[in-house]
């Protein structure tokens, strides 16, 4: 990497980069370490952990450049955070129950922020949650912090009943025709939505990702009905489209059994 951005025999591309510029490729490598594991190619996430790793190796060679730090601080800073947060396996602290572990480990994170937080009196609970993440992945993690500090349904019985009043909220907002309060209740109803996942124990960015790829896989199948018979699409009518996404229901439910 150090070649790679030598001012005289360097890399053009490489030179012209910055933290900034290697943000998309960052989360892009990040991602598509997770689409390796999801399709369990092993051989495909060894090397994707390789292009993941690359971008650590850049921005700290940028840093190094910089003055600011360099790799080898990065690994330390690591090592020392997994350390300091697990005291029952580096030192001689015992916690009786997983919920003990689990506060210790927040009130760890929580200290580690106060200590470099310049701006300590404006902190929360629900601080340290990246803003770049996804939605649903923002949304799962804040609501997780504000129901560890006792902010939650203890049943799960009344999400249900949230999720179809957030619903009903939906439609007479789209009877109002105002695109603004449509927007707001969506997002409320996605909001709560995603609160039933935490009860059910279930990742609404994996359920969603999955339910995404058993629709594409359906519309596929339809799209091969079609074609089969000469037409597009845009052929076809509504019903028959959606009796060729029954079949594909139905297909696909048996192949997974």
């Amino acid at each position: 990497m150090a070649q790679l951005r030598d001012p005289e025999k360097g890399c053009a591309w490489d030179l012209k980069q910055d933290f900034r510029s290697l943000i998309p490729y960052t989360i892009e490598e990040a991602y598509e370490v997770v689409d390796a594991i999801e399709r369990n190619d092993l051989d495909d996430l060894r090397l994707e952990l390789g292009d993941l790793l690359l971008q650590v190796v850049f921005h700290s060679q940028l840093a190094q450049e910089q003055g600011l730090f360099n790799f080898e601080q990065v690994a330390e800073g690591i090592s020392d955070k997994l350390i300091s947060r697990h005291p029952h396996v580096f030192a001689d602290v015992t916690y009786k129950t997983d919920e003990l572990r689990q506060k210790a480990w927040d009130e760890a994170k929580i200290a580690e922020r106060k200590a470099k937080n310049k701006h300590p009196e404006n902190e929360s609970i629900l601080s340290g949650v990246a803003k770049t993440l996804p939605a649903l992945i923002e949304c799962e993690k804040i609501q997780d912090k504000a129901a560890h500090h006792g902010f939650d349904w203890p049943e799960t019985e009344p999400v249900f009943e949230k999720v179809l009043e957030e619903l009903t909220e939906v439609k007479e907002a789209w009877q109002s025709e105002d695109q603004q309060h449509i927007q707001e209740e969506i997002g409320d109803l996605l909001l709560v939505t995603v609160n039933l996942a935490r009860h059910l124990k279930v990742n609404p960015e994996i359920a969603l990702k999955q339910a995404t790829q058993k629709f594409s896989k359906r519309f596929n199948y339809i799209e091969q009905q079609v074609a089969a018979s000469g037409r597009q699409l845009k052929d076809c009518e509504l019903a028959e489209l959606d009796h060729f996404w029954g079949k594909a229901k139905e297909k696909f439910k048996v192949e997974k059994k």
